[in-house]
């Protein structure tokens, strides 16, 4: 029985089907761009939402330990991980709660480090709070992204960097950390008192053979260590406003919450405690078929750009269901000047290839530009589709 429902999202208020005018000027395109899927969420999370609203009572509501002991339960089934109930606190989203820590743990003028390219996010929440951003470039190899560790430790001792934002697994190289990544990331971080925010909102999200490592199974980092984490991206659950925090260290959970109070935070929406639960215990079978539609889909788009755009550079797609392409073979100025372009990337995948998609100078800067990321949490068809639209860039 196949369990994945693709869902025609036109006309629903979708950001990605909906905000095509507001966000790229046009509405005839086809949008492979936010990160969140064209399928319908699993029919347990219907089932569990359509209990709560035929209640038709939405007022104040008690969290239930069923919530928590799901997440706990999957973590440790599916992750290893032991999660001790007191080390969590809701968050309304993973871009928010950046946000909150940034303003919690560092003063302002404070020096946070990032790995670009990156989640465009994370810049944001730095320089809106008044605080340095740091850009620590990874190692490109013929689209393999890896760690520059010298450069990495010496940016953190320069800048005086308090806290560094890890992506994991990376969005948008799609790669997962090796233990042994990230122990050498997290040993740096300790040697000079590096708060530690680790987003996984990912970390269901993974294709390799390897197995996604939370930072915390890492090694002795509870000191150092925030994590983040969020039904949202594994259960297409955007909309119901609900995320996690992890602080195993109580000292700095006391300092979240103690910042919590004096800023009137308060807990989350019912439908997302009441989703996220219904996904967390029932939702693994839905998610093993998605894992293979986002894979197959993959595999198709790197064997039609392998034919009709042979110097496109993929990167493997280890974690996340988003596909990053160099394509600035096809941009560059005719007459070999390298970092030039005479196309411009904005405009030829809108107006020519008539794409919405993540431009890679979001991530990092004008050097990511003739980079795209592309979602492929959609139907194939859709998939076929803008293979045959960047077919236009050899032209």
């Amino acid at each position: 029985m196949t369990l994945v429902k693709y869902r025609e999202r036109k006309n629903t208020d979708s950001m990605k089907w909906d905000g095509l005018r507001a966000h790229f000027g046009s509405d005839d395109l086809l949008p492979v761009w936010v990160a969140d899927m064209d399928f319908e969420s699993p029919d347990c999370v219907k089932e569990a939402l359509s209990k709560l609203v035929g209640l038709n009572v939405y007022g104040y509501y008690q969290v239930p330990d069923g919530y928590y002991n799901a997440f706990i339960e999957w973590e440790k089934k599916y992750h290893d991980y032991e999660v001790k109930r007191e080390w969590l606190s809701f968050m309304p989203g993973v871009v928010q709660a950046l946000y909150r820590l940034v303003h919690c743990f560092t003063d302002e003028n404070d020096s946070v480090a990032v790995m670009t390219p990156v989640y465009y996010p994370f810049f944001s929440a730095v320089e809106n709070s008044g605080r340095n951003l740091v850009k620590v470039p990874l190692i490109n190899d013929a689209g393999v992204y890896t760690i520059d560790f010298p450069l990495f430790e010496k940016s953190i001792a320069e800048k005086d960097v308090k806290m560094f934002i890890l992506c994991s697994p990376h969005n948008p190289v799609g790669r997962v950390w090796t233990d042994e990544e990230l122990k050498r990331m997290l040993d740096i971080c300790k040697k000079y008192g590096v708060l530690v925010v680790s987003d996984e909102i990912h970390h269901d999200l993974i294709f390799s053979d390897k197995k996604q490592i939370t930072a915390a199974n890492a090694g002795d980092y509870d000191e150092i260590l925030l994590m983040l984490t969020s039904a949202s991206k594994t259960f297409n659950l955007a909309g119901c406003r609900n995320a996690l925090l992890i602080v195993p260290d109580e000292a700095l959970r006391r300092k979240y919450r103690a910042f919590s109070r004096r800023n009137g935070f308060s807990s989350g929406s019912a439908f997302g405690y009441v989703s996220g639960q219904a996904a967390f215990e029932g939702g693994r079978a839905w998610l093993d078929e998605v894992l293979e539609i986002i894979k197959g889909n993959y595999n198709y788009l790197c064997s039609a750009l392998a034919e009709t755009l042979p110097k496109a550079v993929i990167s493997p797609l280890e974690g996340t269901y988003l596909m990053w392409i160099d394509v600035s073979a096809y941009m560059k100025e005719r007459d070999g000047r390298e970092g030039c372009f005479d196309r411009d990337t904005e405009w030829f995948m809108r107006d020519t290839c008539r794409l919405a998609v993540d431009l890679g100078k979001w991530f990092g800067g004008k050097e990511y530009d003739g980079f795209i990321r592309i979602n492929l949490a959609t139907k194939r068809e859709n998939i076929e589709e803008v293979a045959a639209r960047l077919r236009l860039l050899a032209e």
